[in-house]
């Protein structure tokens, strides 16, 4: 076996090819649009299948470096914590409540499900929360971030698992969202207002914020790197009392926390929130993230769990739609906005928040508009998620 080391630069330019070769794929693929399949995952995957090839036909074995990647990360979920505003978390009210403690909720039956299932396929439990929040409400970037600790508490192939959960998540949630919402909308008989306006997507707020130059973007990458300096800190301290978290997480809390504090006392200062410039340097940094950690999979590693893998998968999209059907309709009120929330949480449990957008959007079409659910669910997704779910898979790991 001969084993092919790509370095850092060699690995961030082909990531680049690889993602333009998923955009011209989805472009062709109406299968793929259809269900909101991101580019960077196409082109990812088609480059761990061809990596696969050389390695079973050619006996050589692709390395990528991947410390470009990493960074990556840390700026992606740094943007988010920098756009997110608290006095958002008040417009919804009530039901931004109840569906926030539902959502931490879910994320602990997810683990649970996942690791009775590992335990019942005599697997280790860890692997369970891998398949859990882990990869499912937290998606690729999650999984693939801690993929590591999963390493070191004996998931062999944990970053392959990781992915190939949230990728096969991803699918799922696409297909269950408007069914369920149909079965109670049909059942309840229940439609949108019709003189409501839709709520999606967020508005930038003055010239400044939708311009985009060489200052604009350099001034963005500042306040980015000053942030994370910052969350580094944070994250010495945190270790200092045992308690090991990433440095995105951290970054993601200092970003919050000076987003808002800036905002709100430095009102003059051109703080790059919800910026047209940040929205893109968040872009890229997601795209360039999940295409290099999708390509770089040793798809090899996880041959023989992929079985086992499907039946964790079965328990988690079963408990999911009963969950949905049975708890978080009914506590959420019985209405349309109940119902289109439904949807847009069978996307979000499995999948990503566009796929539970998406859902909602076809929901909508079909039955009226709803727009609270558009300010409720990414509110959820952009808070809290990521803090909490990071807790939560380090207190599932110790177990």
């Amino acid at each position: 076996m001969d084993v092919v080391t790509l370095d850092n630069f060699v690995s961030f330019t082909l990531g680049i090819v690889v993602y333009f070769l998923g955009v011209a794929v989805n472009k062709r693929v109406p299968f793929l649009r259809f269900y909101n399949i991101p580019d960077a995952v196409s082109g990812g995957l088609l480059a761990a299948l061809a990596a696969l090839l050389l390695y079973g036909f050619a006996d050589i074995e692709l390395n990528y470096q991947l410390d470009v990647r990493d960074t990556l990360l840390v700026y992606f979920f740094t943007a988010i914590g920098l756009n997110a505003r608290l006095a958002d978390l008040f417009s919804g009210g009530r039901p931004l409540l109840i569906m926030l403690l539902l959502t931490l909720g879910y994320m602990v039956v997810q683990n649970i499900v996942g690791m009775s299932a590992a335990w019942a396929l005599e697997l280790p439990p860890a692997l369970g929360v891998l398949a859990g929040s882990a990869s499912l409400i937290g998606g690729h970037g999650t999984a693939i971030a801690w993929s590591p600790e999963f390493s070191e508490v004996g998931v062999k192939g944990a970053l392959e698992i990781g992915v190939a959960s949230a990728t096969i998540g991803l699918v799922i949630a696409s297909l269950i969202g408007g069914p369920i919402a149909q079965f109670l909308i049909s059942k309840h008989s229940l439609s949108g207002e019709s003189d409501e306006k839709s709520g999606i997507g967020v508005a930038f707020e003055n010239e400044a914020q939708t311009k985009i130059d060489h200052i604009s973007l350099m001034s963005t990458m500042l306040v980015l790197h000053l942030v994370i300096i910052v969350g580094w800190f944070v994250s010495q301290v945190v270790l200092a009392f045992a308690l090991k978290l990433p440095l995105f997480v951290c970054s993601l809390l200092v970003g919050i926390i000076m987003s808002n504090f800036v905002t709100r006392f430095f009102p003059k200062i051109e703080w790059p929130a919800r910026s047209r410039a940040l929205a893109v340097i968040s872009d890229f940094s997601l795209s360039m993230f999940l295409v290099m950690s999708l390509m770089s999979m040793q798809l090899w590693a996880i041959s023989g769990m992929a079985s086992s893998l499907l039946l964790i998968l079965l328990a988690q999209t079963v408990s999911a739609v009963l969950f949905i059907v049975f708890v978080l309709f009914n506590l959420m009120g019985r209405n349309y906005l109940a119902a289109v929330l439904s949807a847009g949480f069978g996307g979000f449990a499995l999948g990503a928040t566009p796929t539970a957008i998406a859902n909602m959007t076809a929901v909508t079409k079909s039955h009226g508009p709803a727009p609270m659910a558009f300010i409720i669910l990414p509110l959820i997704s952009a808070f809290f998620v990521d803090i909490s779910n990071s807790f939560l898979i380090r207190f599932a790991i110790s177990l």
